[in-house]
């Protein structure tokens, strides 16, 4: 591998790719074929808890729980967690050890913290195992976060909010200087037009970073909703991968329906962003 990097590959998938929507269950078709083609020197973000955590609960309670939304998406998150992991153990290679790190904002916001999550992923690549990430909702608190947040920024410091996966998935291919970054969606990329899936922008590139901040930012004019309430959406994807652009990684944005290998080979359509080399 390329001695600029550490990691091969940070891959991220989103909920709604995760789930049959006609079963209203996780995808195991998906699951099995995705997690079959993870191996160490990959590091995995998963969205899903929530998503899973929720369709598990209407099924054993037979009605969604009420209350603060906060509250709702800590309990789901936390249910959903486990069968997540579940997940990941029955179809990853029994070759491989598996690893559930769960992260919040705090993690990239202090130093220390930063280069323990850091040399926790980097060893994974060397001891035969895969790192699977995920937001910690479980336990996070929205107006606390904020606060915290608020504070960073008034001392001028720079502050990582993790929003979401897309933007968690970003920051560990800063973290561990990936080569590539993967984020999985239920779309087959960034598209000029998002109603007409034959608009698809192939490739957002440029000769330097200013050149490509300036065409993310081009493509971001397109961008319009999300997949589900609560996601941030395509503007927001590109916004997050501007960092991991500059830094040399190659991020490529595709549906989660084709293999990996195929995407990484540009067999598929996707959108592929990336400095140009010289």
């Amino acid at each position: 591998m390329d001695t600029r990097f550490n990691i091969e590959l940070v891959g991220k998938i989103g909920s709604m790719a995760l789930i049959d929507k006609t079963r209203g269950e996780p995808d195991d078709v998906l699951l099995h074929r995705l997690a079959g083609e993870l191996r160490p020197g990959m590091v995995w973000v998963s969205s899903g808890a929530a998503e899973i955590g929720r369709l598990d609960y209407i099924r054993r309670a037979g009605s969604e729980l009420t209350g603060e939304p906060d509250e709702i998406k800590t309990d789901y998150a936390s249910q959903g967690q486990a069968i997540l992991m579940q997940k990941y153990r029955q179809y990853v290679s029994p070759l491989y050890s598996i690893r559930q790190v769960l992260v919040e904002h705090q993690h990239f916001n202090d130093p220390l913290k930063r280069e323990h999550i850091k040399a926790l992923l980097l060893r994974a690549a060397n001891q035969n195992a895969i790192p699977i990430i995920n937001y910690n909702d479980a336990v996070s608190f929205e107006e606390t976060r904020k606060m915290e947040i608020q504070s960073l920024r008034k001392s001028g410091a720079q502050a990582v909010e993790l929003v979401d996966n897309d933007e968690t998935a970003g920051q560990i291919a800063c973290l561990v200087q990936a080569k590539r970054l993967v984020i999985l969606t239920s779309s087959d990329g960034i598209y000029a037009d998002p109603d007409n899936p034959s608009t698809l922008i192939e490739h957002i590139t440029g000769r330097d970073g200013a050149e490509i901040l300036a065409a993310i930012e081009n493509a971001q004019k397109n961008c319009r909703g999300s997949s589900r309430a609560g996601a941030a959406g395509a503007r927001a994807k590109l916004e997050y991968v501007k960092a991991p652009v500059l830094q040399g990684t190659e991020v490529l944005i595709a549906n989660a329906k084709y293999s990996l290998k195929d995407i990484l080979d540009g067999k598929v359509r996707r959108t592929a962003i990336a400095v140009a080399r010289k």
